[in-house]
């Protein structure tokens, strides 16, 4: 019986993983969950989970929240439920650099991560790794992805891995040129073709950004140069990711594109545990399967993270800020689609690196890139 505590577990991942909770209940129970907002959510979830605590962000939701059990708030709530002393597996489904304080909270409270927050990897790679490795913990991704990767290497040498491919299904606007890209809509930008995930994340495969913060959690996760790591898109979104080994074996995991098979991967690793009610692949079906290079002139934003893990230090840090705001400027209506590479290349031209940040560093630079992020938006109204 593993003990998890989900933190974001009102969104499209947290969901999903108390799905997978549901499916097993005599192998995973819940001590802890944390939301934002959505506190209706969250007390169906304390009903049908009764964990021992939970946490809300928004403190006068928090206040409103009527339930016989400890809720805390605000992120010295979302720590306190990270370090939960009962919780042996602490889920990071949170979206943006929210994740990165209570991340590195759980890997030094001694608790296992199972991580779906990618910005986490993406900010503080280097200072969350060397907790992993301080704290003696196990971090599996729940990217399906960073688990195909994961699943590839298993058993394997990294001495032997000469490239890492990262698929990409392409998001809604591989086939659109610069021209229509112009004009795209939130609408149109959060129609992905294969996946069903939140607004961020979504507006982020669509960019290609989310592609690229992968990248940067590759080199982090497997210790990869970046040049040994590449992209290619596949809309059907198949294959998840591959392996390529000196000997010119390559491995790839397939699946259908379901969030619930690299959750559980990661909750139960190494155990694989059946389950019924997912759906298997039926390669018959798949009339092709088709890859092409990224075009980085139409989607600079994943040349932006290459760019910015190599740089290391701060750089990533900074590509994630400007991205965060940028992409809620758009899903608000302020910014157009284009706008927001061009702004994430603006604070990154602007920015002065600091090569080996602090935790200290990391959320000083992520708060006033997201202030100077915002005034330039603000400013051009």
């Amino acid at each position: 019986m593993k003990s998890i505590s989900i933190l974001g577990s009102t969104g499209s991942i947290g969901v999903q993983t108390l799905d997978v909770v549901t499916a097993f209940p005599d192998r995973f129970r819940v001590v802890g969950l944390t939301c934002g907002k959505n506190v209706a959510l969250l007390k169906e979830q304390i009903a049908a989970f009764k964990p021992e605590f939970v946490a809300v962000a928004d403190k006068e939701a928090a206040d409103s929240l009527k339930v016989d059990i400890p809720v805390y708030s605000g992120r010295d709530g979302l720590d306190r439920v990270a370090a939960l002393e009962s919780a042996d597996t602490v889920v990071n489904a949170l979206v943006g650099s929210s994740g990165v304080k209570p991340t590195l909270t759980a890997i030094n409270a001694g608790k296992n991560i199972a991580l779906a927050n990618k910005e986490t990897l993406v900010a503080a790679g280097q200072l969350v790794m060397d907790a992993v490795t301080k704290n003696g913990v196990t971090l599996m991704p729940i990217d399906s992805e960073h688990s195909a990767i994961f699943q590839c290497l298993n058993g394997e040498k990294m001495d032997a891995v000469s490239k890492i491919t990262l698929t990409c299904s392409g998001g809604p606007f591989k086939h659109k040129s610069l021209d229509e890209l112009k004009v795209v809509t939130k609408v149109d930008a959060l129609a992905h073709p294969t996946w069903k995930m939140g607004d961020k994340i979504t507006i982020d495969s669509a960019t290609l950004m989310n592609k690229g913060f992968e990248v940067i959690e590759a080199h982090w996760l497997y210790g990869v140069d970046y040049s040994k790591i590449e992209v290619v898109i596949h809309p059907q979104s198949i294959i998840h990711s591959l392996v390529e080994f000196n000997d010119k074996s390559v491995m790839a995991q397939l699946g259908v594109a379901d969030m619930r098979i690299p959750i559980q991967y990661a909750l139960s690793y190494p155990s694989r545990i059946k389950n019924d009610s997912l759906s298997g692949l039926d390669l018959i079906k798949q009339k092709e399967l088709t890859f092409a290079a990224p075009d980085l002139a139409r989607f600079p934003c994943l040349r932006f993270a290459y760019d910015a893990g190599k740089l290391g230090g701060s750089m990533p840090c900074v590509l994630n800020a400007a991205n965060e705001v940028a992409v809620a400027s758009f899903l608000s209506g302020e910014l157009s689609f284009l706008a927001i590479a061009a702004l994430i290349k603006q604070m990154m031209d602007g920015h002065t690196l600091v090569k080996n940040p602090s935790v200290e560093d990391i959320l000083s630079v992520d708060k006033r890139v997201k202030e100077e992020t915002q005034k330039f938006i603000d400013e051009l109204d």
